[in-house]
């Protein structure tokens, strides 16, 4: 450890947030000061599941999230979502 982090009193979440926008960390840690850390009951919030789909449809998918700048499946998963909404 650098030196020690001191945290200050927040009056709200965004003076918090600011804080830790500024902040930089590397000025207080050392990369050994870390360490794994399990969490055994944490639950998945997503499930795998498989889906056929024809190829020409997850070409152009995958061609949307291209342009995009998202992932493919994300892209998918908003579209099943947007679905579900309607």
């Amino acid at each position: 450890m650098k030196k020690p982090l001191v945290l200050p009193k927040f009056k709200n979440e965004d003076e918090e947030m600011d804080f830790w926008d500024k902040i930089d960390l590397t000025e207080y840690f050392e990369p050994s000061d870390f360490k794994r850390v399990l969490f055994p009951n944490l639950k998945r919030t997503k499930r795998l599941i498989s889906i056929r789909l024809p190829e020409e449809l997850i070409g152009k998918v995958k061609e949307k999230a291209s342009k995009l700048d998202v992932p493919y499946q994300s892209l998918i998963r908003q579209y099943v979502q947007q679905g579900v909404v309607k």
